[in-house]
């Protein structure tokens, strides 16, 4: 089972999203809380796999209680869930050694799969935050990396595809919709991709589609083209 915490000042909020996590069979909500004070007390107490925590709190801000659990070493793994997507906040938290990075205005159903996988250690990015992360790995460059000499893709046509979709922001479900396929043989394929490629991260995946020019930023910066 994975134990959760959810920190936000809103009960609609705290409500909707414990609403979610409640369907999920492993997953156990075992605390809320409504300020910084209270998610740092709560980890103290329960020690949970995941803590689900806002930005702006009441007293302590997201920011801060992000460093301050850093700072005592601990193993719960901080999944941001935020409307802010602004490059500072993005940055600082990621920095300060926030697992995941989700923003509200995403579908709730999201919430449980980036649960899973900052409780497994990965890195969850919603598909806006991956576009900022990746566009500064980069250097915001407005073309692709060269591709390195004798480079060869591990990867079959269709995982390429998938690769292509998935650097491009897509959640497994709408690269399913896309290519007309279930979303399990899509999670399949993201599984070999990540496994042929060392990876476990749609955000190291994109890194790897950047690098091998099988996608590009364009100049406006506001999405991934497939090449």
């Amino acid at each position: 089972m994975i134990d959760v915490i959810i920190v936000d000042d809103h009960p609609v909020v705290r409500a909707g999203i414990r609403a979610v996590l409640d369907q999920a069979p492993d997953v156990t909500v075992v605390a809320e809380g409504a300020a910084g004070a209270d998610a740092l007390r709560l980890v103290a107490q329960h020690r949970p796999d995941v803590l689900v925590l806002d930005v702006n709190l009441p007293d302590v801000s997201g920011m801060d209680v992000t460093r301050q659990l850093r700072e005592r070493d601990t193993t719960t793994a901080i999944l941001v869930l935020t409307a802010h997507d602004d490059s500072q906040t993005i940055f600082g938290l990621l920095e300060n050694g926030a697992a995941g990075y989700v923003l509200k205005d995403e579908a709730l159903e999201t919430l449980t799969d980036a649960v899973r996988a900052v409780a497994r250690g990965e890195t969850w990015l919603s598909p806006a935050v991956a576009r900022h992360v990746v566009h500064r790995a980069v250097g915001t460059a407005d073309s692709p990396l060269p591709k390195r000499p004798g480079d060869q893709s591990p990867l079959t046509p269709r995982e390429t595809q998938v690769l292509r979709l998935l650097a491009q922001g897509l959640d497994n479900a709408a690269i399913a919709e896309r290519l007309v396929v279930t979303k399990r043989t899509v999670q399949n394929h993201v599984s070999h991709i990540y496994g042929k490629l060392g990876m476990n991260s749609r955000t190291e995946a994109a890194l790897w589609a950047i690098r091998h020019r099988l996608i590009q930023i364009p100049t406006d910066h506001d999405t991934l083209d497939a090449s």
